[in-house]
């Protein structure tokens, strides 16, 4: 098959198109060729395809481990805030990792030997026990803003291993704030949205 180049006007353009010569013979692999009559592919053309197809399975294989490994990853640290009235009508699981935020309910703090305190943290609408080994920070106090995280114990105690007591909306995490808002029992400054 021999193949010339030849200058057509197109749109006001020249461009080059293959033209065949008169007298040549096309092969039966060329366009509108049964696919039975095609010739198979060469070898060259078949390695190419092989080694392109196993980049690509190869680069999508190292994406998804990429992937999976940032969401296993990432799974490890997110911890969920909830109230005590969220912990109580969702039944979250004994071991489940969370933040309870509310306030410290008025009569609850208990310190027994070797820095442990037993504290409830209240929404008003339900409680929820929590004991916490350590210093406390200089702001918490009974009916103070406060975040526990820690781990839920089968029974319904908190086994806090972090406690924030919170003094206003500036320092407080917006869930704590905007729950004690909803219900009413900001005691912050001006309620803002």
């Amino acid at each position: 098959m021999s193949v010339r180049t030849s200058r057509k006007r197109r749109g006001g353009a020249l461009t080059k198109s293959p033209s065949f010569r008169h007298g040549t013979i096309r092969s039966a692999g060329g366009r509108g060729a049964a696919p039975s009559e095609r010739e198979a592919p060469t070898p060259a053309v078949t390695r190419r395809k092989r080694r392109r197809l196993l980049l690509i399975g190869s680069c999508g294989a190292v994406l998804a481990l990429a992937v999976g490994l940032i969401l296993t990853a990432m799974s490890g640290s997110i911890v969920f805030f909830r109230t005590p009235s969220e912990i109580g009508l969702q039944g979250v699981a004994a071991g489940s990792r969370l933040r309870l935020g509310g306030l410290v309910q008025e009569g609850s703090i208990r310190r027994g030997p070797d820095q442990t305190v037993d504290f409830a943290v209240t929404d008003t609408k339900a409680s929820v026990p929590v004991r916490y080994k350590g210093l406390l920070p200089d702001l918490f106090r009974e009916g103070q803003g406060v975040v526990a995280e820690g781990v839920l114990q089968p029974g319904g105690m908190f086994r806090a291993d972090t406690v924030l007591a919170k003094h206003d909306e500036t320092y407080m995490p917006r869930e704590v704030a905007g729950a004690l808002k909803a219900q009413g029992h900001w005691q912050g400054g001006p309620q803002a949205n």
